[in-house]
């Protein structure tokens, strides 16, 4: 019997991450449905017609200006709310016509609008670029004591994982030692829990995971899932595997609203600086 290779199983549980969001878009869906039916039993009683078109210009500039964010094609935001536009007009009864609510420039204003943007972009761009690579503070960071640096990440794990310290789920690390290699930057720290704590120790790791800074911010921030990086070869897992997949799957439950607020805004904008300045070197090399 042969067994499936790393990618395969890799394959299927990427499909099954997929298979996850999609139910939760049918969920949501659903409680749009719900949503819609109370306003539309509103609308009379507040003296708003059923169709506001003012309303839907404004769901729609909101709509594109999230996408913008979220790296999310255009036309692909706006195609999954006209059929969420569909699907309450069916609810209420009305003709269905998209084009109400829709706000199309003139064209003697598109060519001023993609200047300024490409213009925009140009200098974003230009700015990023003078951003040095993490592997330059790599020497200054060495020349910091190994106190300073171990003080910083004890704290920045103590605020991180402080649900599952206290509540037993990092057990599993006592006794034991995990290694994060940070490539770029020639860092390496050997992790261990004591006294309830997790400390930066100096034995040899049984397990490692090494990544580039960009690329372990990613993972930290929540915005690549450690499945991609893992199978992008972006991270590395060496040593005890098992230990490991632990420790990563610890860090994939991990309820994100547990983690400090400001930590939680420092990763996430520390992580998109990184990966845009990241992707300008690459587009000038």
């Amino acid at each position: 019997m042969r067994l499936p290779t790393p990618e395969r199983l890799m394959l299927i549980r990427m499909r099954g991450a997929i298979d996850r969001v999609d139910d939760g878009l049918i969920v949501l869906l659903a409680a749009r449905r719900r949503l819609v039916r109370a306003v539309a039993a509103l609308k009379p009683r507040a003296g708003v017609p059923p169709r506001d078109l003012v309303r839907e210009r404004q769901v729609r500039t909101r709509t594109q200006s999230l996408a913008h964010r979220l790296d999310l094609p255009a036309d692909t935001a706006a195609g999954l709310l006209d059929l969420a536009i569909v699907d309450a007009c069916r609810q209420q009864g009305m003709a269905i016509d998209l084009g109400q609510g829709a706000l199309p420039p003139s064209p003697a204003m598109m060519q001023p609008i993609m200047s300024d943007t490409l213009s925009s972009e140009s200098r974003a761009l230009h700015l990023l670029r003078l951003l040095p690579p993490p592997r330059r503070f790599a020497p200054l960071l060495r020349a910091l004591p190994q106190r300073w640096q171990r003080n910083l990440l004890e704290r920045a794990m103590a605020r991180v994982l402080a649900v599952p310290l206290q509540d037993g789920t990092l057990d599993f690390m006592r006794d034991r030692r995990l290694g994060i290699e940070v490539s770029d930057l020639r860092l390496c720290w050997v992790l261990e829990l004591r006294d309830g704590h997790l400390r930066v120790g100096d034995g040899a790791p049984e397990a490692s995971v090494r990544g580039s800074t960009t690329d372990l911010l990613l993972l930290a921030s929540r915005l690549e899932d450690a499945d991609t990086l893992f199978f992008q070869r972006a991270l590395e897992l060496t040593g005890d595997t098992e230990l490991g997949l632990t420790a990563r799957n610890l860090l994939e439950r991990l309820p994100w609203e547990s983690v400090p607020l400001g930590l939680r805004i420092a990763l996430n904008r520390g992580a998109r600086l990184a990966r845009a300045a990241r992707e300008a070197h690459r587009h000038r090399a």
